[in-house]
Order: structure tokens, then C-alpha cells, then sequence
């Protein structure tokens, strides 16, 4: 049976992939507290990247190191829920997963933070 879906084009898919996308990110907000946290931050951090960076290439990678942050967390929350959605058992393999998700959002936080030391370290002292 194929996906009625998968049939949209044009505008009409254009218009529907934005309100999927905007109803994800509403979820995330209001379900998601590390989301709401890290959206909070972005909503000073990439604003910020404008006065640290020095140039376009400086205000790109720390604005997007900031981002990087919400879709990897939008990623792990989406996994989680995949699992939940599999099955709320305890089990090894559900573990593992969520694991990965979990460092894989540690990791992009740690690239964030690196960046942006980096960044306000030349700003502030050079």
C-alpha cells in the first residue's frame, strides 16, 4: 500500500513540512525541558554570535554550534521516544540507545562550549 503522504508537491508540501516541522518544535518546547533550556540559550547565544565573531565565518560557527546543540537534542528526544513508543520495559538495548543519545547531545555541547571558549578567549584578551 503506498503512503498517500508521500504523493504531495510543490506548495502543498512545502506548507505541510513546515507545519510538521513547527509541531515538532512546539512539542519539543513544551514537552522537552533540556530543549526549553538549550532554546533559551540559543535565543541569547546566537544573537551573541554577532558581537564575538569577527567575521562571517567566526559568527557561522559559533551560531552554528549553537544550533547544532537543538538538532541533536531534537534527535535524541525523537529516539527516545521511538524506544518509549517500541516499549517502557527495561532492557539493555533500550538503554544503549538512549545512551548514545545521550552522549551524542554531551559531545555537541562540549563542540559548543569549545567553540565559543575559543571564540570569547580571542575577543576578550587578543
Amino acid at each position: 500500500m503506498a503512503n498517500p503522504h508521500k504523493g504531495r508537491t510543490g506548495l502543498d508540501r512545502i506548507v505541510r513540512a513546515a507545519a510538521y516541522s513547527a509541531d515538532g518544535i512546539g512539542a519539543a518546547l513544551r514537552g522537552e525541558s533540556a530543549f526549553r533550556q538549550e532554546a533559551v540559550l540559543a535565543a541569547v547565544m546566537v544573537p551573541a554570535a554577532f558581537w564575538v565573531g569577527r567575521g562571517w565565518v567566526e559568527v557561522a560557527l559559533l551560531a552554528g554550534s549553537v544550533v547544532l546543540v537543538l538538532i541533536v537534542e531534537l534527535l535524541n528526544s525523537a529516539m527516545e521516544a521511538a524506544v518509549d513508543r517500541i516499549s517502557l520495559e527495561l532492557h539493555e538495548l533500550s538503554k544503549k540507545a538512549k545512551d548514545f543519545g545521550s552522549a551524542a547531545v554531551l559531545l555537541s555541547l562540549v563542540l559548543c562550549g569549545g567553540i565559543w571558549a575559543a571564540a570569547l578567549w580571542q575577543r576578550l584578551a587578543g
